[in-house]
């Protein structure tokens, strides 16, 4: 039998009762969340499982919601299997006061670039990872560029309409 998103929830949950903290399906696609600390065990099962065979880290991209609080940070892995042509996504999120979470590297070499993007970006630490170090940016930085700490423009132009944008003129207003 071809796995669909109803039989691999099933597996997920059957395999590790109550690690689902949510689920939902926008566009078709499933989309989980569990915790930092179940997942890496989920990956192995659904990599490793005969019936399922995940077999590609599609990606994996952080996230900040900077006003979620406790789980400010977090990383959504894409994931897809060849054999059954079945792509879902895994959130985990955690607080910005503990940017850390397990490697995904011992599964997916493939990681190992995307992690120390996200290491770079938005500070996320990927413990055990082999070379955890900045990717794109000057190895000095001493900010995470695209964490939601900052503003988008200088507040103090005078010469532009937001209204010629798509704004009404109040957005990034919540750092004034």
């Amino acid at each position: 039998m071809q796995p669909d998103n109803t039989t691999l929830l099933a597996a997920i949950e059957r395999q590790f009762p109550g690690a689902v903290l949510a689920h939902s399906e926008p566009y078709g696609m499933l989309t989980l969340e569990t915790t930092r600390e179940q997942i890496i065990d989920i990956l192995r099962f659904v990599k490793e499982d005969p019936e399922l065979q995940v077999n590609f880290l599609t990606s994996l991209c952080g996230i900040h919601y900077p006003d979620n609080a406790g789980k400010e940070l977090g990383v959504v892995y894409h994931l897809h299997s060849f054999r059954h042509n079945l792509r879902f996504r895994i959130k985990i999120f955690f607080p910005v006061d503990d940017p850390r979470t397990p490697t995904a590297t011992t599964l997916w070499p493939t990681a190992n670039w995307m992690e120390r993007q996200e290491y770079d970006f938005f500070g996320i630490i990927f413990t055990g990872h082999p070379d955890l170090r900045r990717i794109l940016n000057v190895d000095d930085l001493d900010v995470f560029p695209l964490r939601k700490e900052y503003r988008l423009e200088d507040g103090t132009r005078t010469d532009k309409d937001d209204r010629f944008f798509g704004r009404d003129g109040h957005e990034g207003r919540e750092f004034d």
